[in-house]
């Protein structure tokens, strides 16, 4: 009977620990990802990496606006605030707070580095050789370019530079603080 009282008391002991842990966890990913917008750099110094793309704030309005210029530098004007809302999107990388700006072509997700296909592949089953499948059928955020050769989608180059957390380089930029 001891045994069993001993057992009991240790899984009793085991499970409260575990969902004091589990809460201490969820509390702390809760916390990462309702942070304020204003408090965004401040995250991002702290956790250094966090690849969840947050949508847009306009706390982060004016470094928001520098980072488009640095991206888009041949636009005629800055997006209003209704487009920022809909395209701008951040993240951390290095302690530092990044945007991308959403468009047809433009994925602010991870790309997907998979070299097997099946959008380009159902593509290359009808198509001719030399054929190129487009965006449509390979997805947009693709990273390889794939060229049909006897009904199969070959990989035949890159479509995006990634940087080390798997998303294209050329579509994030930094949001300056200040």
């Amino acid at each position: 009977m001891t045994v069993f009282r001993l057992s009991t008391l240790g899984f009793i002991a085991l499970s409260t620990f575990a969902l004091l842990a589990f809460t201490a966890g969820t509390a702390a990913s809760a916390t990462a990802e309702a942070a304020p917008a204003e408090d965004l750099h401040k995250l991002c110094r702290q956790v250094k990496n966090d690849d969840t793309v947050r949508p847009y704030s306009h706390a982060l309005y004016a470094g928001t606006v520098k980072a488009f210029k640095k991206l888009f530098p041949d636009a005629k004007s800055v997006p209003e605030e209704s487009q920022l809302q809909t395209e701008a999107n951040y993240r951390c990388m290095n302690g530092k707070v990044l945007t991308c700006f959403i468009g047809a072509n433009l994925p602010c997700a991870k790309i997907n580095a998979e070299r097997n296909n099946p959008g380009a592949s159902d593509y290359c089953k009808t198509a001719k050789n030399g054929d190129t499948p487009p965006m449509a059928a390979t997805g947009h955020d693709a990273l390889y370019a794939y060229t049909c050769r006897d009904g199969k989608a070959v990989v035949s180059g890159t479509v995006w530079a990634l940087d080390k957390r798997g998303f294209a380089t050329k579509l994030w930029a930094e949001v300056p603080q200040r």
